[in-house]
Order: structure tokens, then C-alpha cells, then sequence
């Protein structure tokens, strides 16, 4: 059994669709916008509400959802941090109206991958910064670093026959 998340951040999404056409065919393009955090986002009343509509892309609004942290991820989430370009991932699967719909929040890298192995669609988007704040500090505080050992050589040379 897993214990359960040691911080939870209510966070919404924001999905962009455009629209992809060749000749005879189109086809929708998801991609996600942002990010954003905020106790207000917790509501559910934001499930794929239009946000946003111009020449070609609609923009739609997820919210009641959980960043949640686990203090066994935090290897991962430093991992995250300190990479190249921190990210969030938001693991989603189409609706039976054939939109994509967010159904988890996470920084934690495995768990992305985790959700390709399941044909999940996942995407990347930049961490705002009061969750970084909040991810930051959750890292400081429970992360351990593994001390690094010097493997010891074996000395082949004892072993010859001459």
C-alpha cells in the first residue's frame, strides 16, 4: 500500500486544438498551453471549458486537478529540476467526442513514461513558478542523495598463469 501524497497542489490546464488539414482530410493537433495553480482551480466546474477561440485554434480550460507529491519521487523530481528544461507532464486520453482530456498532473519523469507504456498521451509544459516554489522545497526537504561509492577493481593480474 502507498502512503499517500505529502503536498497537493490544486492545478488547471489549459489545452489548445487546431485543426491540421491536407488534401481531402484534417484531422485536430493537441497541445497544452499551460499550467496554472491556484486554490480556485480546484473546481471542476473548468472541465473543458472554452476559454479562448481565433483564426484556426480553440483554447479550453481543465481544472480540478492534483499535482501531487510523493516523497519516495523526489529522486525524480530533483532529476526534473535540474534538468535542461523542468517540466510538468500532463498524462491525457481522448473523450468519446474526441477531445483530449487531462487526467493527471505530475513532475515525476517515470511516471510520464509510465503513462506512454499505457497509451496515454502525454505532454510537457513549463512549471509555473509558485509550483516550482512548492516542488523546490519539497525536494530540499526529502530528497537524499545516494553517496557516490568507487567501485573496487579487481586485481586480474593475480589470477594469471604464466
Amino acid at each position: 500500500m502507498t502512503a499517500g501524497p505529502w503536498v497537493s497542489l490544486p492545478v488547471a490546464v489549459v489545452m489548445a486544438r487546431r485543426t491540421v488539414a491536407g488534401r481531402g482530410w484534417q484531422v485536430p493537433s493537441w497541445s497544452v498551453v499551460g499550467v496554472v495553480s491556484g486554490a480556485e482551480l480546484g473546481v471542476r466546474q473548468a472541465h473543458g471549458a472554452p476559454v479562448r477561440s481565433d483564426a484556426g485554434e480553440e483554447h479550453f480550460l481543465w481544472g480540478g486537478l492534483q499535482l501531487e507529491l510523493y516523497r519516495d519521487a523526489a529522486g525524480s523530481y530533483w532529476s526534473n529540476l535540474t534538468g535542461r528544461q523542468p517540466s510538468l507532464f500532463v498524462l491525457c486520453s481522448e473523450d468519446d467526442e474526441g477531445r483530449m482530456v487531462p487526467k493527471a498532473v505530475t513532475a515525476d519523469a517515470n511516471e510520464a513514461s509510465s503513462g506512454v507504456e499505457v497509451n496515454s498521451r502525454v505532454f510537457a509544459a513549463p512549471i509555473p513558478p509558485e509550483v516550482y516554489q512548492h516542488l523546490e522545497a519539497f525536494v530540499v526537504t526529502h530528497h537524499m542523495p545516494e553517496e557516490k561509492r568507487r567501485r573496487k577493481r579487481t586485481d586480474w593480474s593475480a589470477h594469471e598463469d604464466t
